[in-house]
């Protein structure tokens, strides 16, 4: 049977929720480290199902998981613990690109797919295809994968047309994305079934098709030129 995500994991995180404290997440650490052992197992089969169809860089489920602690130092949250718990994968080597991250939270569990903060050589890299190929882009964007798994691309963006770009250019949308997010929400009920760990791995291997067009976009120059 696939690992699943118990009940009392996310019983714990509502109850950190609202008793977001330290004596109080002293009093209930073992609840809390049964709640993480949890994660981690799930984690960690979904990193085998993971590389059936992709190639995960990710050796662990614990490593995988972000901490629970919260950096208050530069937060208006002074909360002292994050009560959710998240975790990412990594696609291994340059010629891979893209992240996977999910995020399990009481009421308002989701995973994202794609590319949350590219840097400005990729994002200018990534305006330039739109430029020359928008058209591939909504034939990849309305693909039955994308719009049954997640519907529409998400993200930040600017406010009018990034330097360089007509705001009279027919795929100024897209050009104005900062981030490029594929995310798909899951009720409570969803995260504790049995098939989850199922659905999870069937999202993430929808987003492939993206992945590799993306993947020969910011590993090659306009010219088709490998440049890692």
């Amino acid at each position: 049977m696939p690992t699943t995500i118990h009940p009392s994991t996310l019983k714990f995180l509502k109850d950190l929720a609202k008793n977001n404290n330290r004596d109080w997440f002293n009093a209930h650490k073992q609840t809390y480290l049964n709640a993480q052992s949890n994660m981690s197992s799930f984690v960690d089969e979904l990193i085998v199902e993971m590389n059936k169809h992709d190639d995960i860089e990710n050796l662990s489920g614990k490593r995988s998981l972000y901490r629970i602690y919260n950096d208050v130092r530069f937060s208006k949250d002074k909360s002292p613990y994050k009560s959710r718990f998240a975790f990412s994968l990594q696609r291994s080597t340059v010629l891979r690109r893209g992240g996977y991250y999910m995020n399990i939270n009481p009421g308002g569990s989701f995973l994202g797919c794609g590319f949350f903060s590219p840097n400005p050589a990729d994002l200018n890299r990534i305006r330039v295809d739109i430029d020359y190929n928008y058209d591939r882009w909504n034939k990849l964007l309305k693909s039955k994968g994308i719009q049954s798994n997640f519907g529409t691309l998400t993200g930040d963006k600017v406010s009018t047309a990034p330097r360089g770009f007509d705001i009279k250019h027919p795929a100024i949308d897209l050009l104005r994305y900062k981030q490029f997010i594929l995310r798909r929400n899951f009720t409570d009920t969803e995260v504790t079934s049995p098939g989850f760990l199922k659905e999870v791995n069937k999202t993430y291997k929808a987003v492939r098709p993206f992945f590799d067009y993306m993947s020969e976009v910011l590993t090659t120059n306009a010219n088709g030129e490998l440049i890692v």
